[in-house]
């Protein structure tokens, strides 16, 4: 019986043991799996799945908010084309053949926190457009990102007969590569909706209407395109607008003045509805460029007052800088109704340029365009009482804007 007692306790120590060792090796596998998803998955990895537009601290495993970041000065990558070699710049935007000596502003990267950007390649692009057409639609912000697209584009297009342009005053200006059947086109609606600025060229009015209900006469011309890229926000940029109900041929329509962030809202939702009727959400990507910041008020990053833009070569370098060129009203109101549209089923990707634009002090033309009138003595006594601080030099801000578009189109990546 002594002899028994012994293997039964020998037995139950044998056991016991084998429970310690399991038990310590599935510790061990939690540990690692733990350790694992908690410093291997969140490792900066190259943008290939798609980047979440996620808010940092939502979760560590999600992907990275591309929107959010630092510029990097490099004189390596950038820029991605010459101002003088291409062949579509816009004299408004060509601020070295209009006298700008510095050109540290071609060269400044956007790096996102947790990742990297991929690369612009315009034969990749040129691909992904075959027998396509994306249509920039909106103001001469949305035009000096189509010519920045063009550019970064035609660069890789060698032979130039393979490219053709056509602009004849209207309101569409068509790129095309012959090669690959890919249009690059831009539409004029400043306003999205009809109004008295529609023309191209004779749009500076001192009162501005619009037909908040009325968007047919410019949508017929860019529904049935592949990629839309819309935008709307400069020109709405006054207390109140005019709104007409009834049409501008007969005098019997009714005029009514709407507070502004109320009558672009409204100008937003016409456009909602429009998209939701008409455009087919399998065949055609949208997307939405925020607000352009301007930098019209130097005190505001603290320069001298009564001073903007002019002679600014350097970055804001406060983080999370926001002027008063940008109103948070607006932006909200523009989410409310892109996430409104979700909700239906059609989906519009915000590109968030407002934040990242807001450092780039440095990037406008200030005095370097084409002046469309001749100047005053007292504006030459005067610079920065000329100076474009709305627009952007190119090569610069809009070809990172057009990179993270490019990530979208390209690179297939998503936001949840």
């Amino acid at each position: 019986t002594k002899l028994m007692a012994k293997r039964q306790l020998l037995m139950l120590g044998i056991r016991a043991s084998f429970h310690t060792l399991a038990a310590v090796l599935v510790a061990g596998v939690i540990f690692t799996a733990v350790f694992l998803s908690r410093n291997g998955m969140r490792k900066e990895t190259p943008q290939s799945n798609g980047v979440s537009n996620v808010e940092e601290g939502e979760g560590s495993d999600r992907e990275c908010n591309i929107f959010e970041g630092k510029w990097v000065f490099d004189n390596e990558s950038k820029p991605i084309y010459k101002e003088e070699e291409c062949k579509f710049m816009s004299d408004q935007l060509a601020c070295g053949k209009f006298g700008r000596k510095d050109s540290s502003y071609q060269y400044w990267r956007w790096q996102p926190h947790k990742c990297d950007l991929p690369r612009f390649n315009g034969t990749k692009l040129l691909e992904r457009l075959r027998n396509k057409r994306m249509v920039y639609v909106g103001d001469s912000l949305n035009r000096g990102q189509w010519v920045s697209m063009v550019c970064m584009t035609s660069s890789v297009i060698t032979n130039p007969r393979m490219m053709y342009f056509h602009s004849n005053g209207s309101n569409l200006i068509t790129f095309k590569s012959l090669e690959y059947n890919a249009t690059i086109d831009f539409y004029w609606a400043p306003l999205m909706v009809e109004s008295n600025s529609d023309d191209p060229t004779n749009h500076r009015l001192p009162e501005r209407i619009v037909r908040i209900q009325s968007i047919e006469k410019h949508a017929r011309h860019w529904t049935e395109s592949d990629i839309i890229v819309l935008n709307s926000y400069l020109w709405w940029l006054r207390p109140h607008m005019k709104t007409l109900w009834g049409s501008f041929e007969k005098l019997n329509g009714i005029y009514k003045e709407v507070e502004m962030v109320r009558v672009y809202e409204m100008a937003l939702q016409t456009m909602s509805q429009w998209l939701e009727v008409h455009v087919n959400s399998n065949l055609t990507k949208l997307f939405f460029m925020s607000m352009s910041p301007t930098h019209e008020r130097a005190e505001e990053w603290g320069g001298k007052t009564k001073q903007n833009c002019y002679g600014e070569t350097s970055l804001i370098e406060k983080k999370g800088y926001h002027g008063k060129g940008s109103d948070p009203k607006m932006m909200r109101v523009v989410e409310n109704v892109l996430d409104e549209l979700k909700r239906r089923g059609l989906n519009i990707q915000m590109i968030n340029i407002t934040q990242l634009s807001e450092y780039r002090k440095d990037g406008h033309p200030s005095i370097y365009r084409k002046q469309w009138e001749p100047l005053k003595e007292s504006q030459v006594l005067d610079p920065s009482s000329y100076s474009d601080c709305i627009h952007w030099c190119l090569p610069g801000v809009p070809d990172v804007w057009n990179q993270l578009l490019y990530a979208y189109i390209v690179e297939d990546h998503h936001s949840t």
